[in-house]
């Protein structure tokens, strides 16, 4: 345990180094948990397309010819210069209620990918002694941050929370914060330029300006080991952090654990777990006050506490085997032009389809880091939850700043949702095809893992392959990165693509793993209110309800399944999906339309995970 802590906080360094310090916003870990002064609400906005608030006119001097977006003051320039060229003015901006996607701001920017610059202004009061940060919950694609007129740091990674120190630019009065946000995606970013989503590029999720004292706890993680002991880490940053005494308290269960600093401001203290502990599960998910002080800094969480473990071809919660009957969702609210603004109550909607409406304790958050709002009605909802980065399809394995970039997401994901007892599996990558280079890749990001968090299972979604046996022909997992895993996962379409007939898949083999085995993904297209009974075509959701019966009977045979997520909860806007009468821009393997309606489908699921309940209830 001790070893995983040290080389945890030594990768979280190593990676703060490799992207350059601050730059990259690893800092202030915890801002989560701090009161704040929210940003949200009214920006101005301008579309940059040819970037010229960073390239410049004939890509000369940033800003020369229309001077620079992030440090103007038009009004104030004009009077005392009249004759000045301004070929912009954010002050007089087209306004947009933040955080969402620009998609959604005009119906202009319904397809616009590229650069677009924000401002705000407002005002500060802050507190003498203490530090100042900018907070920011995710920005797609890359962020370049200002504060009145100043660079602060960029960031590059659309999903993940970063945060920059601003205590030496912060005035006392009126700010101006710029953001020149970027969703073009390159080759060696990641994810890479083509997926099956949409590009949701903006302020989708909040901004805050966080005060915190001159030593301050940053990161605090508590959890059960498997050993039932309860654990502490908690890691100070400032220049007093080393020496400081801490405690970290559980009011309801009498418990407190104390100790002091070390050199580099961690500490880790770990106690028996008390018998009256009550073990957090989908069907109890207690969550406890815990209370963490440092420095005269105090933080409070509400954490569950529970163990994970992979034995044989099953999945243990708190010891005892569990079956995940699981549904995967993109982060998409429901309606027909969604902005990827998930509240408390849009996250809820869909979480509580699943729950309750499926009957599900499991859902497979794809295939990127969802907002911390989902993840923690996980854990109040109590349904287990697959966290993962968008390493998909063909990312540039053999770029060096590719595994840099991919392994800094895995860090800030990690740290972001650690004492979220909902999370199960940390995945590190969907459907890549098995390439040397890619299993180095692959198999640094394991190490990752297993470095910043024992506690949980790590596993991937593979592809499998049909081969011919001694006993036949079989479906196999032969992906070398599959003994790196805990958990195997695959995700299959048979009976959707491929040559297979609806009735060949409930006889379909699959070879036995050694490992528990999740069917990740399985699904089929239908157009909401499109009937065929007689099956002759796809996309009707009659074809969806019948592969549903056939799939289910194909994953019921495998002896080791020990869950499935099939793809999708709803239908979700895809811009490579167009077939004109059925997709239009939508994938439409949803068991829901966009609006909400339930398919054909979403009972023959819910009625499959009803009778699985009941022969194997939740522990």
């Amino acid at each position: 345990m001790l070893r995983s802590i040290l080389a945890g906080a030594a990768l979280a360094l190593g990676l703060l180094a490799a992207t350059g310090g601050q730059a990259q916003g690893l800092i202030l870990t915890r801002a989560d948990l701090r009161a704040g002064q929210s940003l949200d609400g009214q920006w101005t906005y301008s579309i940059d397309p040819y970037r010229d608030g960073l390239l410049g006119f004939h890509r000369g001097e940033a800003g020369v010819g229309h001077r620079r977006y992030e440090d103007s003051d038009v009004d104030a320039v004009t009077r005392a210069d009249p004759t000045a060229l301004y070929e912009y003015d954010m002050q007089r901006s087209a306004t947009a209620d933040l955080p969402a996607s620009w998609l959604t701001h005009t119906p202009e920017l319904r397809h616009y990918q590229g650069l677009v610059w924000y401002q705000r202004r407002f005002q500060a009061k802050p507190p003498a002694g203490q530090r100042a940060f900018l907070r920011f919950e995710a920005v797609n694609y890359t962020a370049k941050v200002y504060l009145n007129g100043k660079k602060v740091g960029e960031h590059e990674g659309g999903f993940t929370p970063f945060s920059f120190e601003v205590t030496d630019l912060l005035r006392d009065g009126e700010n101006n914060l710029t953001v020149g946000v970027d969703s073009t995606q390159t080759p060696e970013g990641v994810p890479p330029p083509v997926t099956d989503w949409e590009n949701y590029g903006g302020l989708t999720r909040s901004v805050k300006l966080v005060y915190a004292p001159q030593t301050f706890v940053d990161d605090a993680w508590v959890r059960l080991d498997r050993q039932g002991r309860i654990a502490a880490t908690v890691h100070l940053d400032g220049t007093s952090a080393a020496g400081q005494p801490v405690t970290v308290r559980i009011a309801k269960l009498g418990l407190t654990l104390s100790g002091t600093t070390d050199a580099q401001g961690a500490w880790t203290g770990e106690v028996k777990a008390p018998r009256n502990l009550a073990r957090w599960s989908p069907k109890s998910p207690t969550l406890y006050d815990v209370t963490i002080a440092a420095a005269g800094d105090q933080l409070t969480d509400r954490v569950g506490l529970r163990t994970l473990e992979a034995k044989g071809g099953q999945i243990l919660l708190n010891g005892k085997p569990i079956f995940l009957r699981g549904i995967s969702l993109h982060e998409e609210e429901l309606g027909e032009n969604p902005s990827r603004t998930m509240t408390e109550a849009s996250a809820r909607a869909l979480l509580m389809e699943a729950k309750d409406g499926l009957d599900a304790n499991f859902v497979r958050l794809a295939h990127y880091p969802h907002a911390e709002i989902t993840t923690r009605l996980a854990d109040e909802m109590g349904l287990l939850v697959w966290s993962e980065i968008p390493v998909y399809w063909l990312v540039d394995f053999a770029n060096p700043k590719t595994l840099t970039l991919a392994r800094s997401m895995l860090a800030e994901n990690i740290r972001r949702d650690r004492n979220r007892a909902s999370i199960a599996f940390w995945s590190v990558a969907n459907e890549t095809p098995v390439s040397d280079a890619r299993n180095r890749f692959l198999g640094r990001l394991v190490d990752d893992v297993r470095a910043l968090d024992d506690t949980r299972l790590v596993t991937a979604a593979l592809l499998a392959n049909r081969v011919e046996t001694a006993d036949g022909r079989q479906t196999v997992i032969n992906d070398p990165l599959g003994e790196h895993l805990d958990v195997l996962a695959v995700n299959t379409y048979s009976g959707w693509y491929g040559d297979d007939t609806l009735d060949a898949v409930p006889s379909m083999r699959w070879a036995a793993t050694d490992k528990p085995l999740i069917f990740s993904e399985f699904g089929a297209d239908a157009k909401a209110g499109f009937s065929d009974p007689q099956l002759q075509r796809k996309f009707s959701e009659d074809f969806q309800a019948r592969y549903y019966v056939q799939t289910l009977a194909m994953v019921s045979k495998v002896p080791t399944v020990a869950g499935m997520s099939p793809w999708v909860l709803k239908d979700f806007r895809a811009p490579r999906r167009q077939h004109p009468l059925y997709q239009q821009g939508w994938n439409r393997k949803g068991l829901i339309s966009p609006s909400g309606q339930r398919k054909a489908a979403f009972e023959v699921l819910a009625n499959f995970y009803r009778d699985r309940a009941r022969e194997q209830p939740d522990p």
